[in-house]
């Protein structure tokens, strides 16, 4: 037990270091904390520069809301919950193994370092990005999940910001589903993790952004603003009701699936989900969702 406790209690410690770092920039270029501040300011101006609904404001519903969540969600919650969580259902999990006399290393496939750069980043991305389209289509299909998942799709007015409002338990079914897969493929470094993640944060704001894209060709690859308006479409057909266009950052995901769902120009359609009249409409509530609910 004191093995455990240790381990939060060096989780705490280091990522609270890692987030004084940060804000006083001490780190190299994968600072995590400016260059989200910096992809946020610069998606925001595409927004106002090109604005796809010109009627929606420039502090569209909710705005300064989303903007909490997405400090919160990328760096609070990791300090709070889930480093710690992670390090020692980590260190549980390697225990359980070594209990049989295995280890992480038995169910490595192949070392990722050992691959050329491009094709490690390559091969990285790809098998991460289907890792999350796979749970994300498991957040809609069963009621327990998608409870959590109603947070993301409270938001009635699209924009950058609404890229990050989530609930705190979306994040620890990511990280278990990705558990496996990182296992099976080896190490990998901290900058490839760094320019993965800077990459997918920047589609995932231009997902969610007042911008009419589709990257031309593109979009049966890259996932865009065009094609994820109908993630959040309140209103769906009868045999898509258990949600369309599960894409992160590739689209193709879902035109390989048949998931993809584009029946015409979204750009005005009523944003949300059934029953969203009473879902909780501050920050304290929809966290603790759906514990209080009516």
């Amino acid at each position: 037990m004191d093995k455990y406790l240790d381990i939060i209690k060096n989780s705490y410690t280091g990522y609270w270091n890692y987030i004084k770092q940060s804000v006083l920039m001490e780190l190299n270029w994968e600072n995590y904390f400016y260059g989200l501040i910096i992809i946020s300011l610069v998606v925001w101006g595409l927004e106002i520069v090109f604005p796809w609904r010109k009627n929606q404001p420039l502090f569209r519903k909710d705005f300064w809301l989303d903007t909490f969540y997405m400090f919160f969600n990328f760096f609070l919650l990791n300090l709070i919950v889930l480093i710690a969580l992670s390090n020692t259902a980590e260190q549980f999990f390697n225990d359980i193994l070594g209990l049989v006399g295995l280890s992480v290393a038995n169910f490595q496939l192949f070392d990722i370092n050992t691959f050329p750069y491009w094709v490690r980043l390559f091969v990285f991305f790809i098998i991460i990005d289907f890792v999350q389209w796979f749970t994300h289509t498991l957040l809609h299909r069963y009621e327990f999940l998608w409870n959590f998942h109603k947070v993301h799709h409270s938001v009635k007015q699209m924009g950058f910001a609404a890229h990050l409002r989530y609930h705190w338990m979306e994040p620890v079914v990511y990280n278990s589903m990705k558990y496996i897969p990182l296992a099976i493929m080896g190490g990998f470094t901290a900058q490839d993790v760094a320019i993965v993640h800077f990459f997918n944060i920047t589609i995932g704001h231009l997902n969610h952004a007042n911008i009419n894209w589709d990257y031309g060709w593109l979009k049966y690859i890259l996932n865009n603003p065009r094609m994820h308006i109908w993630h959040h479409a309140k209103e769906l057909p009868e045999d898509r009701k258990m949600g369309v266009n599960f894409g992160i950052t590739l689209s193709i995901w879902d035109y390989i699936f048949k998931t993809n769902y584009i029946p015409y120009n979204g750009r005005d359609i009523e944003l949300g989900f059934d029953g969203d009249e009473e879902f909780p409409k501050d920050f304290i509530h929809q966290e603790i969702y759906p514990l209080g609910k009516k």
